[in-house]
């Protein structure tokens, strides 16, 4: 009898802290695929990433959005904000330091395999970098579109 209940009843369900312990796990292996990217950037730009913090962030918040007028959440991948290298001068100092954030969610949402997130992963972390060191959107779209086959 007990055979035939077993047949018949649902699974367990996914407590919260098994949740909780998928969604730690998952967001510390799209942040290692982010320093993956940024190791491997050929040695030169790696040298050159001076005073940025790169972090990873599930959303965007509405304030980013709205300063870079983005729609939807799910439109904006990556964010530079500071100062770019192009436009540092002999009085740049003691200053925060430039934030580059890599928005999770958005970019699991378009893919659809683990080695898709990667490669966007990748594509993100320069694109944004590119910004640090002053290359300006109009110019990265036209690379980028130059690149793709």
């Amino acid at each position: 009898m007990s055979d035939e209940r077993n047949q018949h009843e649902r699974p367990s369900r996914l407590t919260y802290h098994d949740a909780q312990v998928r969604a730690a796990s998952r967001r510390e292996k799209f942040y290692n695929l982010v320093m993956k990217a940024i190791g491997e950037l050929p040695p030169a730009f790696q040298e050159r990433l001076e005073n940025v913090d790169v972090i990873v962030a599930d959303w965007p918040t509405p304030v980013q959005l709205a300063r870079n007028n983005v729609k939807s959440r799910y439109s904006l991948l990556g964010l530079y904000e500071g100062i770019p290298h192009t436009r540092r001068g002999q009085g740049y100092g003691m200053v925060l330091p430039d934030k580059i954030t890599i928005f999770r969610k958005p970019i699991e949402t378009r893919c659809h395999s683990w080695e898709e997130v990667e490669k966007e992963v990748g594509k993100v972390v320069r694109h944004e970098i590119a910004h640090h060191f002053g290359i300006e959107e109009h110019r990265l779209q036209t690379l980028e579109n130059d690149k793709e086959p």
